[in-house]
């Protein structure tokens, strides 16, 4: 408001009246002087009028105004001093100059003002907050209470001096976060559960304890259906079927899922361990969904060798157990058919190609040439995809080259993604990763991908196929060819390169028959030399050159030994077969007294390559799994670009210690 009256603002309209009033007395003046004066003595008249009715209303109405400021001052201190929730105004420097009732109950101090607001609320950093926080909130626990902390900076002009206060209103969420949590902690889970190889290990019993094993695993699981508040229900001999939630499964993560240990303890005389796969499904939309989820945990813990248990959700996996070797299954069922399968799918398609891993080895070699065998076999137009030779398959390629029976054998990836067509047939052998594979492109140029692997299941794995042999218990993938060849032996003759190609690949991945050797391992060798393997021949499959042995005479020479039980070196010799030497070498190490697993580390144009072996009772494709690669309980890899082999090493020496303070 102005100090001044002012007509045009109090009274527009009658100000333009008044002033056709004045124009019109001063005209009549020039005409008529009496009744001029009497009209300008009205248009004075009138002006003083209406300025007294304006101060009058002016007056009034600022009366108005200050007697509904005093009202809206007592409400407004009323409001604040009666608010439901605490509140204290703060000096810069933390004191506090007022605070309302809810405030003092807050914090039960008989004698607040003054105090610093850091010596009452230990663990409120206003200065880190205002200097850091974008918003104008903070979250602080006190007196076992959770609040969030809205401050306000206001400004008050007193005396033209300027000041600034802090308002802080203290907002009470214990109660909401009790109820999100117990809201979050009865969230329902689906877990699965299946017995591995569960007839194998009944009939591991002598036939008077075998009831006894079903009792007891009855009555570990009814103890842990107690223990998580949860309901189970068996669904098969082998299979069943829980559903709990989260804070029975957080219960289970804080044990490290023992219920593992515990049911591996059964022993009524049973030559083969009672192992279990546990597979839960979390965090999903709906119980169908967590169903799903659990599914496919159950089914990644089936495929990498059972005695675990995996938690799925949207976007991550988390394991847990995983020590026990895949038990080796005595019946070949299921290699008849698949052998049955494979030849349909070869007939019904108009070509086929065959591809391995990344820098192939001899398992993945010699399988891809056994599979060759079979499609030359039923007249089909067959090449595998290779584009560039290393040194441990070189002397085979070498080999097959020399033989016409091979003519046109090898396609490069370039060829291969040109003619490849919605109607070929791709097999892969020795790997079910799509990254690892030799020409990834091609799993999504065609329709039809069949997957030959015996490597422990990871989370990446190729989906869609028409066809998956998984066998996480067999020696090798080239054992899995030969028992397919074996089925289709009326229809299947293989050539005596290519028997020699599988059986290197078994001597390969098994050391020669000293690790993941079973029953059926020999009896597929058996096979081969049958039709022709010539053992000698295999042999030199592995010979090296004298530069090969220096590089792992100076790994062995560089090694170092971590708590008496686990070996681990590096080198930075570059030669072309580095990932070969670096596995000889930590084959070698095994050989040393108290030494369990070895670790070694080499590279080649810029990729860091990781070769990891155990005796079995450290399980390396765990650790390996953590730097994205994989393999088996005992034998295992991994490859790092992008990274100099000095941060490699001490990533895989950090792994290694933080699964020791895990097992102690």
């Amino acid at each position: 408001m102005r100090n001044k009256p002012s007509f045009r603002i109090n009274m527009p309209e009658i100000n333009v009246y008044i002033l056709i009033i004045g124009i019109t007395s001063i005209m009549l003046l020039f005409y008529n002087l009496y009744i001029g004066c009497l009209f300008f003595f009205g248009f004075i008249y009138i002006v003083f009028h209406n300025w007294r009715i304006a101060n009058f209303r002016k007056r009034e109405w600022n009366r108005y105004i200050q007697n509904l400021s005093l009202d809206m001052d007592e409400t407004t201190k009323k409001a604040i001093m009666n608010l439901p929730i605490p509140l204290c105004i703060l000096e810069f420097d933390g004191n506090i100059s007022w605070y309302n009732n809810k405030f003092y109950q807050m914090t039960e101090s008989s004698d607040l003002l003054g105090e610093n607001i850091d010596s009452i609320i230990k663990n409120l950093n206003l200065r880190k907050v205002l200097n850091e926080n974008k918003e104008m909130y903070t979250d602080v626990k006190y007196k076992e209470r959770q609040y969030t902390v809205v401050y306000n900076v206001i400004k008050n002009e007193q005396n033209k001096q300027v000041k600034y206060l802090m308002m802080l209103y203290w907002i009470d969420k214990t109660d909401f976060l009790a109820l999100n949590q117990k809201y979050e902690d009865e969230q329902n889970v689906i877990m699965l559960i299946q017995v591995d190889g569960y007839d194998e290990v009944i009939k591991s019993a002598s036939e008077d304890k075998r009831s006894l094993i079903d009792i007891e695993l009855e009555k570990i699981l009814s103890e842990f259906e107690t223990s998580i508040h949860a309901a189970v229900k068996r669904t098969s001999k082998d299979k069943y079927m829980i559903i709990a939630n989260k804070k029975g499964v957080a219960k289970l993560q804080e044990s490290k899922f023992s219920v593992l240990d515990v049911i591996r303890g059964i022993d009524y005389g049973n030559t083969l361990p009672v192992t279990i796969s546990i597979g839960v499904g979390r965090n999903g939309d709906s119980i169908y969904e967590n169903f799903q989820l659990a599914t496919g945990a159950l089914d990644l813990a089936l495929g990498r060798g059972g005695d675990q248990a995996i938690i799925k959700t949207k976007d991550k996996f988390e394991f847990y157990g995983g020590k026990s070797k895949a038990v080796e299954k005595t019946t070949k069922v299921k290699s008849r058919l698949i052998g049955h399968a494979l030849k349909e799918i070869i007939s019904q398609s108009n070509m086929v190609y065959i591809m391995g891993h990344k820098y192939p080895d001899l398992d993945a070699m010699g399988s891809a040439v056994g599979i060759y065998d079979i499609c030359k076999s039923l007249g089909k137009e067959t090449y595998i995809v290779l584009d560039s030779i290393n040194e441990s398959i070189e002397e085979f390629i070498n080999r097959l080259n020399k033989q016409e029976y091979y003519d046109d054998l090898f396609i490069s990836r370039e060829d291969a993604i040109k003619n490849c067509s919605r109607d070929t047939l791709v097999v892969v052998v020795d790997t079910h990763r799509p990254s690892f594979t030799e020409c990834e492109e091609l799993l999504s140029l065609t329709k039809k991908v069949a997957v030959i692997d015996h490597h422990r299941k990871g989370v990446e794995f190729i989906q869609d196929t028409v066809l998956s042999f998984h066998e996480i218990y067999v020696s090798s993938t080239c054992e899995m060819v030969t028992e397919v060849v074996q089925y289709l032996e009326d229809d299947v003759k293989i050539n005596k390169i290519t028997a020699e190609g599988l059986l290197a690949g078994i001597c390969l991945d098994t050391k020669f028959f000293a690790f993941k050797t079973g029953v059926r391992t020999f009896e597929a060798s058996s096979y081969l030399r049958k039709s022709g393997a010539d053992t000698t021949e295999v042999k030199k499959l592995f010979r090296t050159d004298v530069q090969d042995f220096k590089t792992k005479a100076a790994i062995i020479g560089n090694t170092k030994i971590i708590e008496n039980k686990i070996c681990i070196s590096y080198t930075k010799i570059q030669i072309e077969n580095i990932n070969v030497v670096i596995a000889q070498a930590a084959d070698e190490l095994l050989n040393v007294k108290k030494i369990e697993a070895s670790f070694i580390l080499g590279e080649k144009n810029g990729t860091i390559f990781i070769s990891a072996r155990s005796l079995g009772k450290i399980n390396v494709h765990v650790l390996m799994e953590k730097l994205g690669g994989g393999g088996h309980i005992d034998i295992a890899g991994a490859q790092i670009e992008g990274m100099s082999i000095e941060k490699a090493y001490k990533k895989v020496y950090e792994i290694i210690e933080e699964y020791l303070r895990e097992e102690d």
